[in-house]
């Protein structure tokens, strides 16, 4: 058996931390429910690029071997029509602002007097509490008021748009997938549910430890480009290679540096970074852009000091170690006969429940569960 063999999730989110969370959970062996808006399905469905017959790529690949809803939460008889499925559900995840599900009489209150056993999971920007409450925001917004954009800062202080929805999944997803986990492990002991309050913005503060650690006890807020891991150490940062590429170089211990510093023949003067950081960095930056990134690759092969060119997306799908641990061999099917590689999640392959060839469910096509 599957790990969540037997678990149901009724899922009334949309575009990605919440259809993200449950798609971990139906790789794990979860039946999930997807509720979506009758005729054009969430929006998700109409991203670019087209894959199939009803919707894109994106919405297949994040809504793979789930089932599909379609109906008006807010019209006549639709609450009574979904209320015998979360009466036996075992999970529901919900994105919408605070009290929006109360208004349709979908809340945690009235749904735990009828479900005791119910785990609901809200998944929110800001939460179910607090002066930003109902505030709308989405990933970059997060970012921001949190402090965790402003780390990605260049040496000029402006930061870059990341390239990673970072708050949606780090900041949603996991968490949301966390806390449904080990409240279903507690309600093995006290056979109750629990309500799950998942903040984007709450779960960000997790990813500036050391950023909190180096203001809060070091009395040094961390300055643009200028902590040991936002690239002002010449142990920690990107540096362009002759032919416009670059390379990540990470050579934090001394053992790694040491060996970093012979394969460039840095002199001596470079390799004691600590007595002139910025003088290391320099004469570092400049040895590297006088070769190419072959040149590098070459060079730092066998050599065992945490250095590596930066990939492509397109390089790294056809990495040898990533296809030889088989990252990409599960198939997304578009019920035409197209297929893509269906998308990483981390379960295991161990736990891994879902078909190795699925499809995404077409909108509606599971209605027949509904009451009335």
């Amino acid at each position: 058996m599957a790990p969540l063999d037997g678990i149901t999730v009724i899922d009334f989110s949309t575009l990605l931390p919440g259809p993200l969370a449950t798609l971990i959970l139906a790789e794990a062996g979860a039946t999930v429910l997807k509720v979506e808006r009758p005729g054009t399905g969430e929006d998700m469905r109409a991203y670019p690029p087209a894959f199939g017959r009803d919707g894109g790529a994106n919405f297949g690949l994040l809504n793979r071997g789930k089932r599909s809803l379609a109906i008006d939460l807010k019209a006549p008889g639709a609450r009574d029509r979904l209320l015998p499925l979360i009466d036996r559900a075992d999970v529901l995840v919900e994105q919408f602002r605070p009290g929006v599900m109360d208004r349709l009489g979908l809340g945690w209150d009235t749904l735990s007097q009828r479900n005791p056993r119910l785990v609901y999971c809200s998944i929110t920007g800001y939460g179910q509490s607090g002066p930003k409450a109902q505030v709308a925001g989405h990933d970059l917004n997060y970012m921001a008021e949190t402090g965790l954009l402003a780390l990605a800062a260049g040496p000029d202080g402006a930061p870059v748009v990341p390239p990673a929805l970072v708050a949606d999944i780090a900041g949603g997803t996991y968490p949301a997938v966390i806390n449904i986990l080990l409240a279903l492990a507690e309600r093995q002991r006290t056979d109750r549910g629990r309500r799950l309050d998942v903040a984007m913005t709450d779960n960000l503060f997790t990813f500036m430890y050391w950023a909190m650690a180096d203001g809060l006890a070091g009395g040094q807020w961390p300055r643009p480009a200028g902590a040991r891991v936002t690239g002002g150490w010449a142990r920690y940062r990107i540096y362009r290679t002759s032919d416009g590429r670059f390379l990540a170089a990470a050579p934090l211990e001394d053992r790694f540096w040491a060996i970093f510093c012979d394969v460039l023949d840095l002199p001596e003067a470079a390799r004691n970074d600590e007595a002139n950081p910025e003088g290391a960095a320099r004469i570092v930056a400049e040895t590297i852009a006088s070769r190419t990134a072959a040149d590098w690759q070459a060079a730092f092969a066998g050599r065992d000091c945490c250095c590596v060119v930066v990939n492509s997306l397109q390089e790294a799908m056809a990495e040898p170690h990533f296809v030889g641990r088989q990252l990409f061999a599960r198939g997304l099917l578009d019920g035409l006969g197209g297929r893509i590689p269906a998308l990483k999640t981390p379960v295991v392959p161990e736990l891994t429940a879902t078909p190795a060839e699925a499809g995404y469910p077409a909108l509606g096509e599971a209605n027949g569960l509904l009451g009335g």
